[in-house]
């Protein structure tokens, strides 16, 4: 991610400084930025693909004694020095104080992504003249204008000129502070607005982790303090001097202080890191040429409700582990597993099928199952009919399952892979039983129900060797029974007879065929759209409905009774786009 993570604070002598920030290089350190062999050792180690230095040779120009004056960065006398009595002191190596985060001489923090070659830089402040600028200007606003209502939380402000920023502020707890506190901020800049803004909710939860733990570790040492030698017992007794005044004789006190953690640079440089690379991979972009389709749109649709639903989850059990007792009989429940046995609505998008594959596609199980079988299985699937499969095999259903459901819309598809017992057929359209369980009579004599039973073959009627069948069906034999047979002669919807042609069509292979399917199921979902807007959005006559049938060329009772099944699957986004279109019309001209 092409952004900037920095620590701010409010200097009480020199107002809003950057502390910390993390940057990230796409392109080959500078001349003697990089980390070479000869430079003493150096401790590595590795965390999540990143690769993370001690060190790294550039320094800072607001650090070095020998600043030019257009390098950027604060002058040495805007920056906090350790003082007692107004003399100067000089600093153990390794300490800091007030503004200053690193002591002068550190080379900073340095990171490698090994997967992506992109380096994570740490250092007070940016090295490059126009980064520093734009977190200075964000700094300052994020400490002084552009603060959230009680100066505590996020907030968004920036422009497309110096960019936009994701600020977070905070206290920190401090026993010689003014107010016993010290103002903060992290704040992570980029160009990008509509990304920064998306990454809102994942920022917010990482940033306020980080913050969670300073504050915790600053409370510890407050605490302890105060328990010492409590100070506001004794600035109550002490006589009234100018602030300014006092705090000359009183060296401000650096972060790592305030938290007694020495190694807290090196944390947040990990913390940093991980947060660029982090948010820069969870999202990603994709071009789509043309509308997006039904399925994609019901997919997405699917996918939002599973997150919500995830999340709901985990809320309830974050609740359940703050009880200390359970209730009698309470059970666990998690998203993503199901027994096998269970008997659980599973949606077509929460059910992922094996990798195994025992039916390879339509035209090898038209081949298995007979084109008389395969015809009279595949009209009820159309149709919309509760498809039923009875087998010991669970890799053999799922796999029919798989095959089966690219013949419809993905809003149509309903499936529970594997029960032990039977579902109603308003719960799914495609059910996988074992071969002990009970079917009820007024659903194997349905019109509306078809049920695939899987027996093992005799000896006898076992192929011979070398049989073209995948070996794995050779021992099965297929019975497809229905209360209502497929007459052969009959003409059937006419997207069943296009898809016969192109599964016996040899002369197109099977990524041709599959081509095809999408090429038919798109053709008729258009169709389904022109019907559902003409028959349910705005009310027409019979008569109106048939003659539109007629120029759709769906007129057939087959045809009519698969427009509507799929009309189930049109995605909640088309439906609310048309009704909100209907309620608000376009403002239409004046005749003259």
């Amino acid at each position: 991610m092409n952004a900037i993570v920095a620590l701010c604070h409010f200097c009480e002598l020199h107002g809003p400084r950057t502390l910390f920030c993390t940057e990230v290089l796409h392109a080959p350190l500078p001349k003697g930025a990089g980390d070479s062999p000869g430079q003493g050792e150096q401790a590595e180690e590795e965390e999540g693909g990143i690769q993370m230095s001690s060190g790294i040779c550039t320094h800072s120009p607001a650090e070095g004694a020998s600043t030019e004056s257009s390098s950027p960065g604060p002058k040495k006398s805007d920056m906090c020095e350790a003082s007692v009595g107004g003399w100067a002191v000089s600093l153990p190596p390794g300490r800091a104080l007030g503004c200053r985060s690193l002591a002068v001489g550190h080379p900073g923090y340095l990171s490698h992504d090994k997967e992506t070659s992109i380096k994570y830089v740490s250092h007070q402040h940016p090295s490059h003249p126009q980064l520093f600028s734009i977190v200075r200007q964000a700094c300052v606003r994020s400490l002084s204008c552009e603060v959230c209502p009680g100066r505590e939380g996020p907030i968004f402000f920036g422009d497309e000129q110096h960019g936009f920023v994701f600020s977070h502020t905070f206290f920190i707890k401090d026993s010689l502070a003014r107010g016993f506190q010290r103002w903060y901020s992290i704040i992570t800049i980029m160009m990008d607005r509509i990304y920064l803004i998306n990454s809102w909710p994942f920022l917010l939860g990482k940033i306020r982790g980080i913050i969670d733990e300073l504050q915790g570790k600053a409370l510890k040492v407050f605490e302890a303090e105060q328990f010492g030698c409590p100070q506001r017992a004794q600035r109550m007794n002490t006589a009234f001097t100018p602030f300014l005044h006092q705090r000359n004789g009183n060296a401000a006190r650096s972060l790592t202080s305030l938290t007694s953690d020495d190694n807290l640079w090196a944390c947040l440089h990990t913390s940093f890191a991980w947060l660029l690379k982090a948010c820069g991979s969870r999202l990603t972009e994709k071009l789509l040429e043309g509308a997006p389709t039904e399925d994609t749109l019901v997919q997405m649709e699917k996918l939002a409700d599973l997150e919500e639903e995830s999340e709901s989850w985990d809320n309830s059990e974050a609740e359940e582990e703050k009880a200390s007792v359970l209730p009698e009989g309470a059970e666990g429940r998690e998203l993503t597993k199901c027994p096998t046995g269970s008997s659980s609505l599973s949606d077509c998008e929460s059910w992922q099928p094996r990798k195994l594959s025992v039916f390879q596609s339509l035209r090898h199980m038209r081949q298995v199952l007979g084109a008389s079988s395969f015809r009279m299985l595949a009209w009820h699937v159309l149709m919309g009919n509760q498809v039923i499969w009875k087998s010991r095999d669970t890799d053999l259903v799922l796999s029919a399952f798989e095959v089966l459901r690219t013949m419809l819309p993905v809003g149509c598809v309903r499936v529970i892979p594997y029960s032990s017992q039977y579902e109603e057929a308003y719960r799914c359209n495609f059910l996988g039983l074992s071969p002990h369980v009970q079917i009820p009579t007024h659903v194997l004599s349905s019109e509306f129900a078809v049920v695939v039973e899987v027996h093992t073959a005799a000896p006898s009627s076992l192929p011979p060797a070398g049989c073209e069948d995948d070996q794995s069906l050779s021992k099965y034999e297929f019975v497809v029974t229905s209360g209502s047979a497929v007459a052969a002669d009959r003409v059937g919807p006419t997207i069943l007879n296009k898809m016969e042609a192109a599964l016996t069509n040899q002369n197109l292979s099977v990524d041709v065929v599959d081509q095809c399917l999408i090429c038919l199921k798109e053709e008729w979902m258009n169709k389904v759209k022109v019907l559902f807007k003409f028959t349910k959005v705005v009310s027409r006559p019979k008569e109106d409905t048939q003659k539109l049938l007629s120029i759709l060329g769906a007129s057939e009772e087959d045809n009519v009774k698969l427009l509507k099944f799929w009309m189930t699957g049109l995605s909640k986004t088309y439906k609310s786009h048309l009704m909100s279109t209907v309620r608000s019309p376009p403002a239409t001209e004046p005749r003259n």
